[in-house]
């Protein structure tokens, strides 16, 4: 997937960095400043709704484009709510690509045109689909590694934070969403888009 945005990407504009996962990202973002980040919302280690929340929340000027599969209302209200400037469908035109970057770059907002009616009619404020998830930031950081099979230490590590602090956070989440196992913690980040659900067999 990366290739792919350099070939389409590359000739007009300069790629200064590349990313493997949502954490790694973020880390780029903050050292580079790039004028643009393009990203998938399926990530490893912290979803592309989420990474798009921490760099706007930092990098005020830093327009962030999301490129996705994924055409359903809640998904688009979820980026549009942690403040992507625009949202592509990877059954788009290549073209699209550029097209978003160049609109966003411009202060518009570029939004898919196969997106229907029933995303744009559902678009809510970033404040109320924040509230939805009721769940914060790290909390859904962390939500979505423990669905991605890490361990306490290895999440600790990740976030920079202590063991004591993950599991402090994963305590929280199981009650605020009225959970028990790690099985309704890997359910429930499916529900709120944080990872992808089992391919079918």
């Amino acid at each position: 997937m990366i290739e792919g945005f350099r070939t389409v990407v590359g000739h007009r504009y300069r790629i200064i960095g590349t990313a493997a996962d949502g954490l790694d990202l973020v880390d780029a973002a903050f050292r580079l400043k790039p004028d643009v980040v393009v990203l998938a919302i399926t990530m490893p280690r912290l979803n592309g709704i989420e990474a798009a929340r921490a760099i706007k929340t930092k990098l005020h000027k830093t327009k962030v484009v999301i490129v996705t599969r994924h055409d359903t209302p809640s998904y688009f209200q979820a980026a549009m709510g942690a403040g992507a400037d625009g949202y592509v469908l990877k059954s788009d035109p290549p073209e699209c690509i550029v097209e978003a970057i160049e609109r966003v770059v411009g202060g518009e907002v570029y939004i898919s045109p196969q997106l229907s009616g029933e995303c744009l009619s559902h678009l809510k404020r970033a404040s109320e689909v924040a509230s939805k998830l009721r769940l914060t930031a790290r909390e859904r950081q962390i939500l979505q590694q423990i669905a991605e099979g890490y361990a306490a230490k290895q999440i600790a590590g990740a976030l920079r934070i202590s063991i004591k602090t993950v599991s402090f956070h994963r305590e929280n989440i199981k009650r605020k969403l009225g959970v028990r196992t790690t099985a309704d913690l890997t359910r429930s980040a499916m529900e709120l888009g944080l990872v992808p659900p089992p391919e079918p067999e």
